[in-house]
């Protein structure tokens, strides 16, 4: 099974929230199930994004589910659904590299930001998934928030991510599961390098 059908299967098994069909169908005609996660980093390869998006989940379930506190279709949104703003978002470029063996230029290709939209990251994905299906707070703070560290607004010196985290335990939960798949479980996974 490829990445694209286990994406699909796990969306429809755990997702069944009003819109939720319109908005797997409105992905399949974006370039979601195809584009990579990154530029040069984890996932800088065709279908990077869905695999890294799969991997989240998983990671997500296996270490921070707890069934007697948590909401397995919210688990499946926030993770499944956090980089959904990385669709329409890259663009397929190429450059002239020397091979050191041959000493000669050739082309290579690369991945480059083309953000028609520049919304912000995580602001982004929860106003593209709220076009179709209503999110929970908690799940919209979780989306907004999943970069921690990295994010815009935190690097700038807000505050709003520590209320975040404190009050929402997801959006911790779906932090640390982004992590671990982006800097351990993906790791090596770019074909540009």
């Amino acid at each position: 099974m490829g990445y694209k059908e286990e994406f699909i299967g796990i969306y429809q098994e755990n997702i069944k929230r009003e819109g939720s069909v319109k908005l797997l169908d409105w992905m399949q005609t974006t370039d979601f199930f195809t584009t990579p996660a990154s530029t040069k980093f984890h996932g800088a390869c065709e279908e990077g994004l869905v695999m890294h998006s799969i991997s989240v989940y998983k990671t997500m379930m296996e270490k921070h589910f707890d069934p007697e506190k948590d909401n397995r279709e919210s688990f499946a949104i926030c993770a499944l659904l956090h980089d959904l703003c990385k669709a329409q978002f890259y663009k397929i470029s190429t450059r002239n590299v020397k091979n050191d063996e041959t000493g000669q230029w050739e082309k290579k290709p690369f991945y480059s930001v083309d953000d028609a939209f520049p919304f912000g990251h995580g602001e982004k994905s929860v106003f593209l998934i709220e076009r179709f299906m209503r999110l929970k707070p908690a799940e919209a703070i979780a989306i907004r928030w999943h970069m921690g560290g990295f994010d815009e607004a935190a690097r700038g010196g807000s505050f709003a991510i520590s209320h975040a985290y404190e009050k929402y335990p997801i959006a911790v939960k779906l932090h640390l599961a982004d992590l671990e798949s982006t800097y351990l479980k993906e790791k090596n996974t770019s074909s540009v390098r």
